[in-house]
């Protein structure tokens, strides 16, 4: 089994796709009005998808699936992920506002799709765990009273899902969609979280085109990082790890 990542998908069909068609498939909100190098990216996605990932693979995605703002909306998005080979592991970002109950989500997630919230998945003897986080104290843009009431839950769902794993693990990973530290990268309350679970890995997203230079370094306080937006990444699900090896 090999585990791959990628984030920010973005995906808004409103028709089904056929992916011996691409010229019939459109979306609601396309992706390239924000730059070029996102013109018909799910059809890129696709391809390179196909190419890496095998049927007994898994694809961790940390957020922004859909844009859609009710999860009914999801169905066509939900279909092309559907015919894509692996198993699909995910948490929500700040765009996924069909993400509201949890049965009724996985409820309307295809067959090779599962979701984190609160809890974790375990493969292989390595725990997969996450939450979708939050902006953290210090940000550049601001940080309001709203921000510190979601920075302190968001901590709370990331302890939920860490200390829902009982049994002994050889490895923990976390999704976020958010970097869990500021653009300054200061210790957060989600860096104590991690550290205390000793989290060797975590993947995150959010972070596009200019605001990738605020991206973590590879390795800080002892655990590896890894962006995954599908911009930063050519729309590629980047391997994380080989357990076969």
């Amino acid at each position: 089994m090999k585990l791959f990542a990628i984030s920010d998908v973005h995906l808004s069909f409103d028709a089904p796709v056929d992916p011996n068609n691409w010229d019939a498939v459109t979306a609601y909100k396309p992706m390239d009005e924000c730059s070029i190098e996102w013109k018909e990216h799910y059809k890129e996605l696709y391809y390179n998808w196909c190419d890496m990932v095998g049927d007994e693979d898994v694809v961790l995605m940390p957020g922004d699936i859909s844009w859609a703002t009710k999860l009914n909306q999801t169905v066509h998005d939900m279909n092309y992920l559907g015919m894509l080979p692996g198993l699909i592991i995910a948490v929500p970002g700040n765009h996924d506002y069909w993400w509201q109950s949890l049965t009724k989500v996985r409820a309307a997630l295809p067959a090779n799709m599962q979701v984190i919230q609160n809890d974790h998945i375990i493969l292989d003897n390595i725990a997969i765990c996450g939450t979708r986080g939050w902006v953290c104290p210090n940000n550049g843009g601001g940080f309001t009273e709203h921000d510190e009431k979601i920075y302190k839950r968001e901590i709370i769902r990331l302890e939920n899902s860490l200390s829902s794993v009982k049994q002994p693990v050889e490895e923990i990973i976390v999704l976020m969609h958010y970097m869990p530290t500021n653009e300054k990268h200061e210790r957060s309350g989600f860096i104590e979280v991690l550290e205390k679970y000793k989290v060797s890995t975590v993947l995150y997203g959010h972070l596009h085109s200019r605001a990738q230079r605020y991206r973590l370094p590879d390795t800080a306080w002892g655990i590896n990082f890894h962006l995954v937006s599908a911009d930063y990444v050519k729309f590629t699900p980047v391997l994380i790890r080989d357990t076969n090896l």
